[in-house]
């Protein structure tokens, strides 16, 4: 992920622009090794320089990896079962977990890796009042060829802290977060996704909360990062493609000017009212929809993606952009344009080139492409869903079919997109020494 320089504006009204001020001024104070070499997601653009009139504070004591304790366990937890309901509930965790504290006054302690368990709150703590908590998604996979693998995880590091940021959460070097995951991946994964499970992958959840026992709203003092590993059951393998509902009129995800391009809680828990209701009818997520225009953002909580013939006769492989930051930049995402950049431009395996193109694009759009015969597939990508291909959108009182390609399952250009990042997760095809794929040596 490309650095953010913070350029200095010499002349800029300081109250032009709160958000950025706040975020260079926590920084400067929580992270200031982040200032010039940042690694912070696209999304947030260049934040400027505000040239503040106050001094700049004193920094605190930053995330430090090297400075780990580290305390086992005496009660290990047994494995689940593949298939088992332990392993689909999604509330089995590996025996430990990473822990860090912060506070105003001296910044980040040493971090922990401990026992999983409970964690102690204050009824008033922050983030049960004032949403200041976010997460991030990963998973630690093992590879058919006996490796354990993280992918693309600095891409994630670097998104929490965009997210952090946004939040008025403590920065922190995303390099040193990344350490202390591959530490309780190494740490856990041998026992958790044994060799004699190739294939299979747990869920890491990276997550920071204010934990300051006091009321008021107010930048917090106090915040607690964590970290974790879960069973997870795979998500992408709808029969006969997933079925999405667009969102209607009283229905909004996420606007400009707020925060859809952080992982923040409150981007979460309001859609889920939306999302049950989908359910209960049969449906498996929601097609987010933005504006009277009905501009295509997000299904569910993963990117969206059509490939379609334009009238002109090209193909195009579609997804809405990133300049208004209301989509998430996701790391499955921003690898399915790069390998569709580099492998798909000009055609493969007998498929037609397509043209690569982020933009803003309607749901009239894809209707219409669908309802010309120029809809060729739908597909939905994210971390937790993985590539999982559409077959089936409603629609302002109207269903229509996504093509699904001559096995009915997946359309070509979605299961050759999802097999080169399969290989790449899971070390296959020609794909174990890729960059992407991040090794973690195994204690």
């Amino acid at each position: 992920m490309p650095p953010i320089a913070f350029t200095p504006h010499e002349e800029q009204d300081n109250a032009s622009d709160l958000t950025a001020q706040g975020i260079e001024h926590a920084l400067q104070k929580t992270a200031p090794s982040q200032l010039k070499s940042a690694s912070l997601s696209d999304s947030i653009t260049q934040l400027p320089s505000t040239n503040p009139k106050h001094d700049v504070p004193t920094p605190l004591a930053e995330l430090d990896a090297s400075l780990l304790q580290t305390t086992y366990t005496t009660s290990p937890r047994p494995v689940p079962a593949i298939g088992s309901p332990e392993m689909t509930s999604q509330r089995v965790c590996s025996d430990h977990m990473i822990q860090a504290k912060w506070n105003s006054t001296t910044g980040w302690a040493a971090p922990t890796l401990q026992p999983y368990g409970p964690l102690s709150l204050m009824p008033t703590a922050s983030c049960l009042h004032y949403a200041t908590e976010c997460f991030e998604g990963m998973k630690l996979y093992r590879g058919y060829d006996g490796k354990l693998r993280l992918f693309r995880p600095a891409l994630n590091c670097a998104r929490m802290l965009v997210s952090t940021s946004r939040i008025a959460l403590p920065g922190f070097p995303p390099a040193e977060l990344l350490k202390l995951i591959v530490k309780l991946c190494a740490t856990d994964g041998a026992k958790w996704l044994p060799k004699d499970r190739p294939g299979s992958f747990l869920y890491i959840r990276p997550s920071m909360i204010a934990t300051d026992p006091a009321l008021g709203v107010q930048r917090p003092t106090e915040a607690l990062l964590f970290v974790m590993l879960t069973c997870f059951p795979p998500m992408d393998g709808q029969p006969g493609g997933a079925k999405l509902l667009a969102s209607k009129d009283d229905m909004v995800r996420a606007w400009p000017g707020g925060f859809g391009y952080a992982k923040v809680g409150a981007n979460y828990g309001p859609s889920l009212v939306a999302h049950g209701e989908a359910h209960a009818l049969g449906y498996h997520q929601i097609l987010w929809l933005f504006g009277e225009e009905c501009y295509v953002t997000e299904a569910g909580a993963s990117n969206f993606f059509v490939v379609w013939r334009t009238r002109e006769g090209r193909v195009q492989l579609v997804t809405a952009c990133l300049t208004e930051r209301i989509v998430l930049d996701g790391v499955t995402r921003r690898s399915v344009l790069e390998l569709a950049r580099e492998r798909l431009v000009e055609g493969y395996d007998g498929l037609e080139g397509v043209e690569v193109v982020e933009r803003k694009f309607t749901m009239a759009e894809v209707a219409e492409a669908a309802d010309e015969g120029r809809l060729i597939e739908g597909f939905a990508a994210g971390t937790a869903w993985f590539v999982a291909p559409v077959g089936h959108i409603h629609f302002r009182g109207k269903d229509f079919k996504v093509p699904m390609g001559e096995d009915g399952q997946s359309g070509r250009y979605t299961a050759t997109v999802k097999e080169w990042l399969r290989g790449i997760m899971w070390g296959t095809n020609g794909q174990e020494g890729h960059e992407w794929g991040y090794v973690v040596d195994e204690i």
